[in-house]
């Protein structure tokens, strides 16, 4: 009499589609990323630009991050990953590689704010400063969003 082995558990992922994005970890820091990312672009355009190779990183980093990370939530949202385990392996070094990007923008961008501290200029002071803090927190979003999807 021979044994009969149980059905394998299906070892596909299981990725979110539609409304189910916002309420699935780690997916649910797309939507902060893509917040606190554009809160960076609008605060570093509202500054007067006094270092354009620092602060041109910057804004770099956050516009083209805050428009992929808008298309992968889309994408998400309507379902074109079709469950494939190269989404989820896409999806991981896509934020992996945006932690490390922001990661640089970020203390770019403190190095711009302690500069803008001597210039006597308040108002830019207190813009680069609230730039800083969305950067460094948009960076631990992705490394967060990264490492949970490493370790799911």
């Amino acid at each position: 009499m021979a044994l009969a082995c149980p059905p394998a558990a299906s070892t596909q992922p299981t990725l979110p589609s539609g409304p189910a994005v916002f309420k699935t970890f780690p997916y649910v820091f797309i939507l902060p990323e893509i917040f606190c990312g554009a809160w960076v672009w609008i605060l570093v355009a509202a500054t007067s630009v006094s270092f354009p190779m620092l602060q041109g990183w910057v804004m770099y980093v956050s516009v083209s991050s805050c428009l992929i990370s808008l298309l992968l939530l889309l994408s998400y949202l309507f379902g074109f990953h079709k469950n494939s385990e190269n989404w989820k392996a896409l999806d991981n070094l896509y934020h992996s590689a945006t932690a490390i990007l922001y990661m640089s923008a970020a203390v770019l961008q403190a190095n711009a704010t302690i500069r803008s501290e001597f210039e006597r200029s308040l108002p830019s002071y207190q813009l680069n400063s609230a730039a800083s803090f969305f950067a460094f927190i948009t960076t631990f979003l992705y490394i967060l969003h990264a490492f949970s999807i490493y370790y799911k």
